[in-house]
């Protein structure tokens, strides 16, 4: 079986799209005869000032394709898989490198790419530091099973476990991982949400002040993550329309939510002191903010604009992890972690209250007052209608016409 039929019957390939995916293939591997030492992301990068973004995109699928494809028995090409992975022979410092890079072009959070990296380096250990040449699928199943089985594990962990060594297999290793069917899997028990009442709610924001208190409200009022409120910037409120744009939320989507009108004023100030922060920024001639993806690169001086900002600054600076640039990112979350914890014990309220429980809440009270939920489930950026579904199983109204047999029995 030669390339061409492997794209068309093992990765389902249209006819149309192969030579596009062989271009690719071709190209890297001009690039690799007269670059034997360059890293595969200055290729990405290259690419990356000459085409669209989802050019790029799939000249790393028929790269990655081709490393599948050159592990197999009796394929007709061997070249590029040797050269590929012949630095991963002796180094798993190498294989840590190229992990990071492969995080960085997909685009990963900070977060995900310090936890995949963490997994890694465990599953090294648990490997008994064999080279990275050596380790195979049978590796995976064993790890995945010690997890399961001796360390006992929550699905949720194991879950990340497994994608972040997917990946590395996948993207890094490019060993395609087959029937693992038969590993044991934590079992994922159903829980219900933690909701809080609109009383508790009140009860908890006249116990916060300031900045925090804003945040909460906003989470609250407009159903954001966490992480999602911290990353606004000043263009994503459009307050005419009562919206937030939430940009690259989770799964890397973007969608629009509401933005109450009972915060605007607030926000409104709010923001008169955060351009008192830019303009001392600006005189102070300090690098721009964080720019996603390729923009800072394209765009260089962008960070410096207004539109870009924060809303939610820190004020301090802090150095970028991946450029070393000393700039201002936005407030840390276990600021409004903190001061949200410390105001549910006041309230006195003894639910396993969070940050996100505010979400919760948001929908939940939603779903209460009528309202669609398609309309929620966009709100909430949901994929799926049955993960928004969860919140009709905790809602109130849905109970309250209901009357407990034991009511019906006679008085003594």
């Amino acid at each position: 079986m030669n390339f061409e039929e492997f794209l068309m019957t093992k990765k389902h390939i249209e006819p149309a799209k192969v030579r596009y995916f062989l271009y690719w293939v071709n190209l890297y591997k001009d690039f690799r005869e007269t670059n034997p030492n360059a890293e595969s992301l200055m290729f990405y990068q290259q690419l990356d000032n000459m085409v669209q973004p989802w050019q790029v995109q799939q000249a790393r699928k028929a790269v990655l394709f081709f490393q599948n494809y050159s592990h197999m028995p009796n394929t007709q090409e061997k070249g590029l898989d040797i050269v590929l992975n012949s630095d991963f022979e002796k180094s798993w410092s190498k294989v840590y490198n190229k992990m990071t890079e492969e995080l960085q072009l997909q685009h990963k959070s900070y977060s995900t790419e310090k936890a995949y990296l963490s997994w890694v380096k465990r599953f090294e250990r648990f490997c008994d530091q064999k080279s990275p040449a050596n380790i195979t699928q049978e590796h995976l199943k064993k790890y995945l099973t010690y997890l399961a089985m001796q360390r006992q594990v929550a699905i949720a962990t194991q879950n990340q476990a497994f994608n972040a060594l997917l990946f590395l297999y996948r993207y890094v290793l490019a060993i395609e991982i087959n029937n693992l069917d038969n590993v044991p899997r934590a079992v994922k028990k159903r829980k219900l949400p933690v909701v809080l009442s609109l009383k508790e709610i009140h009860c908890i924001f006249t116990r916060m002040s300031g900045i925090h208190l804003l945040m909460a409200e906003l989470i609250y009022g407009s159903g954001l993550r966490l992480e999602e409120c911290l990353s606004l910037r000043i263009k994503d409120l459009d307050f005419e329309n009562n919206i937030i744009t939430v940009r690259s939320g989770k799964g890397n989507k973007d969608r629009r939510t509401i933005l109450p009108k009972y915060l605007q004023n607030h926000l409104s100030q709010h923001i008169i002191g955060n351009r008192v922060l830019y303009e001392k920024d600006r005189v102070e001639e300090r690098n721009g903010v964080a720019l996603p993806y390729a923009l800072e690169r394209k765009f260089p001086e962008a960070g410096k604009e207004w539109g870009w900002f924060w809303v939610f600054p820190s004020l301090k600076l802090s150095v970028d992890p991946h450029s070393n640039v000393i700039r201002r990112y936005h407030l840390y979350p276990s600021t409004l972690q903190k001061a949200f914890h410390t105001a549910v014990i006041k309230a006195g309220i003894h639910k396993h209250a969070s940050v996100h429980s505010l979400r919760h809440s948001f929908a939940t009270h939603l779903i209460e007052h009528g309202y669609d939920i398609r309309t929620i489930q966009e709100l909430l950026g949901h994929s799926n209608v049955s993960t928004t579904m969860i919140y009709t199983h905790v809602a109130q109204k849905n109970k309250l016409s209901l009357i407990s047999p034991f009511d019906n029995l006679p008085q003594s």
